[in-house]
């Protein structure tokens, strides 16, 4: 993933705003460390910096057509940029980066050419024959991106919240799937799906549809002229990426150039789940496989940096965040660029093990519509700004356009949970994936019960936060928690020393309206909380908090008393003591 910051229209075209402009710029840098740029026309300032995937001798930015009357600068990686150059037969390419073709595609269609790009991106390009400007991001919102307004009219864009919120007198996520115009003076959204209505599909479901679907996004995504791997946790959707992944890579040019046997990453702490089934997982698909241990210790360490750099105060996003921040540092240090990752099967699935608890159909294809509609705020922010903070790529198939569309319109009376008919979360893909002749995947692997990345990487990671937050959070600070933070008031200890470390880092107001607020259970929607009347007492977004799903659950007397605040001292001594634990540091083994 690079790095970009625009300002567009300021008042100030002087040396000084440049400078400021590439001082901004550089806090971005850690997103990409290859190369750096800036294109000043006038008053508007178009910044960069460079993750280098295709062409890295020769893609740096900002890109050109023609004549440079117009100029983009990028975050992205287009797939079917080849397919694109073809139909442009008129037009000279500067260079051999898959991002080259949006300025060319604004030539030959006008704005509204976004829905022809099939990848991941988020951009902004100014043409400066009539000095307008547009801004677009990705459908899902994979790619992260922020946009802001100075007092003197200008607008911002930066790919983090960090590179335009010290200059900003107001600015917001900027929604995926939209554009803005200038000439228009405003947002719309490109990206129109069937499904976005919520309005329930009735396809019927055909397994080698599905499938194959599947298949082609993975494949598209072996795009890359550096070496990479996939993340592997050993649950099903990272398991499958891992498995099409390995099928399919013999042939294509990253194998031509890295070599064809697969390397595979995983991290957890000594013994956690992960480990173990990632492990098996390598073994059968015979990958190159490097396993990353941490300890608590080190995980509460790095709370500060992660917060940091993943713009949130969310307990789920940040406890999952945290490992996977780890784990990108050591991948990024053994000379790996890319990484395919699995996020987005639980939202199209209903793979949550919440869903178990869905009343029918029509409300459990609303919530997954609603759950995709909110990857951009939860897991999509964790795969992007985790894996970016290293300068490392993430990608996830699973978000495909043309995957969706195929999952979302299949009759979600499928994707129910229906444990008499031995039918568990995400039985329609377990099962699409269920090959007889030439399995993907060991029986056991297939039908793993669904486990939360911060789950599986060791039960004691949350616990250890959560007793390493009540050691700095006291009752008197929850009980004027509602006046310290009246927005999305802080409910547990563990909540409330995030927000305190989100608000040293990014203290202005318009911050903390950027990230989402609500009541939910193992990651649930506040609208699901309704479907079991227990979960109310047991919001935590912890998978072990659906009681009666998960087989590692919390205990029911116990998980009420976990929404810190008022946490009896006979509990928290059943918390295991990690505050003086040895940390040795990660450790790698391949």
């Amino acid at each position: 993933m690079c790095g970009i910051l625009a300002v567009l229209g300021s008042s100030d075209d002087s040396q000084a705003k440049r400078v400021r402009v590439l001082e901004l710029s550089r806090r971005l840098k850690h997103r990409g460390p290859d190369w750096s740029g800036i294109h000043q026309y006038g008053n508007s300032f178009l910044a960069h910096q460079r993750l280098a995937i295709i062409d890295p001798t020769s893609g740096d930015q900002p890109l050109f057509n023609e004549d440079k009357s117009i100029a983009v600068t990028v975050n992205g990686e287009i797939y079917n940029h080849e397919e694109l150059r073809k139909s442009m037969p008129n037009h000279r390419f500067r260079t051999g980066s898959d991002c080259d073709v949006i300025a060319h595609l604004y030539e030959e269609h006008g704005e509204n050419f976004v829905d022809m790009l099939d990848g991941i991106f988020s951009f902004v390009l100014l043409d400066t024959r009539d000095n307008s400007f547009i801004v677009a991001r990705d459908a899902i919102g994979i790619t992260s991106l922020y946009i802001g307004w100075g007092l003197d009219g200008s607008i911002w864009v930066s790919s983090e919240m960090k590179g335009l919120n010290d200059d900003c007198e107001h600015f917001e996520c900027f929604p995926p799937g939209h554009l803005y115009s200038s000439k228009q003076g405003g947002l719309r959204r490109w990206y129109n799906p069937s499904w976005f209505s919520e309005a329930i599909p009735s396809t019927p479901y055909d397994p080698l549809v599905l499938r194959r679907a599947f298949e082609d996004a993975v494949i598209k995504r072996l795009m890359t002229d550096v070496p990479f791997g996939v993340l592997l946790s050993g649950g099903l959707d990272s398991s499958l990426v891992a498995s099409v992944t390995a099928r399919y890579i013999a042939g294509t040019r990253a194998a031509k150039q890295w070599g064809a046997q697969l390397h595979s990453f995983c991290v957890g702490l000594e013994g956690s789940p992960d480990l173990k089934a990632a492990r098996e997982v390598a073994d059968y698909l015979g990958t190159v496989h490097h396993e990353f241990t941490f300890t608590v210790q080190d995980g509460i360490d790095a709370i500060e940096d992660v917060i940091y750099h993943i713009e949130t105060y969310d307990v789920t996003t940040i406890r999952a965040s945290t490992p996977m921040f780890l784990m990108s540092r050591k991948i990024k240090a053994l000379g790996v660029k890319m990484v395919i990752s699995g996020e987005g099967a639980d939202e199209i699935f209903g793979g949550y093990l919440y869903f178990h608890k869905a009343p029918n159909k029509e409300e459990f294809h609303q919530e997954t519509c609603q759950k995709i509609k909110a990857l951009h705020q939860y897991d999509c922010l964790r795969a992007n700004k985790s894996t970016s903070a290293w300068g490392l790529e993430a990608r996830v198939p699973f978000l495909d356009k043309e995957f969706i569309k195929v999952a979302m319109d299949i009759d979600p009376e499928w994707k129910m949970i229906k444990r008499d008919e031995g039918r568990i979360e995400k039985w329609i893909l377990r099962r699409a994936f269920d090959d007889e002749e030439h399995p993907y995947l060991p029986k056991h692997i297939l039908y793993r019960q669904k486990e939360q990345f911060s789950d599986g990487v060791g039960y004691s990671w949350i616990d250890g936060l959560k007793a390493h937050a009540s050691d700095h959070v006291t009752d008197r600070m929850m009980l004027n928690a509602r006046h310290i933070f009246p927005h999305n008031t802080p409910t547990t200890k563990e909540a409330y020393y995030y927000r305190m470390i989100f608000e040293r880092c990014f203290p202005q107001n318009a911050a903390k309206l950027t990230v989402p607020g609500g009541a939910s259970v193992a990651c649930s929607t506040s609208n699901a909380v309704k479907w079991d009347a227990s979960w109310s007492n047991n919001l935590d977004p912890s998978g072990r908090a659906a009681l009666g799903v998960h087989t590692s659950a919390y205990e029911p007397q116990a998980s009420a008393s976990l929404t810190v605040g008022k946490i009896p001292n006979e509990h928290m001594n059943k918390v295991p003591k990690i505050l003086g634990v040895s940390s040795p540091g990660l450790t790698i083994q391949s």
